[in-house]
């Protein structure tokens, strides 16, 4: 026998304005809030951080993300999150590339000739591009972005793990885009 979802038994990982709605209503209702940024995530490897990356995209409430490669990825670290989502997958760059066309797409890697994040304005129309953990973006990705950025670092690593390095690209993303524009305090 199933009980009814309700906000009362509704045990899932949503905030209280969504307990009790069905994945639907859910992902109807963000639909109607998202921002225009896309995410993709260059899945050579089956980094097992792509869950993060998927679970930090609906925190900002982007509004797509591409997983180019492996379609296999940890979705138990998205926490369910990909179903509200609108997930695409592309076998190959040039698949991602044709469905990324008109919006602009800007790499994240530490590597030589990366921008500094903070000096670099992110486009309102980007695809912000993460690598896997142990090799970052590939060479053919590289050579296929806009623009190259890298996260600002003050230790001693040499990188910061790249679902983090996800939520600081989609969070300066909606400084320049959203926060900056919104009264939200």
């Amino acid at each position: 026998m199933n009980e009814e979802l309700t906000a009362d038994n509704d045990t899932r990982n949503v905030t209280d304005s969504f307990r009790g709605m069905s994945v639907e209503a859910i992902k109807a209702r963000l639909d109607a809030s998202r921002s225009n940024l896309h995410i993709a995530i260059e899945n050579i490897e089956r980094d097992f951080n792509a869950g993060t990356i998927v679970r930090n995209a609906n925190a900002f409430n982007v509004e797509a993300v591409h997983i180019i490669g492996k379609k296999q990825w940890n979705k138990r670290g998205a926490m369910a999150t990909d179903l509200y989502m609108h997930v695409y997958y592309h076998k190959t760059i040039d698949e991602f590339m044709m469905a990324a066309r008109g919006r602009r797409v800007i790499g994240f890697d530490n590597i030589q000739g990366s921008v500094p994040l903070h000096s670099y304005p992110l486009p309102d129309d980007a695809v912000l591009v993460f690598g896997s953990e142990r090799n970052g973006l590939s060479d053919e990705m590289i050579k296929r972005c806009e623009g190259l950025v890298a996260i600002e670092q003050f230790g001693s690593t040499r990188s910061v793990n790249v679902g983090v390095a996800s939520g600081i690209g989609m969070y300066a993303w909606m400084q320049q885009h959203v926060l900056a524009k919104s009264e939200i305090v």
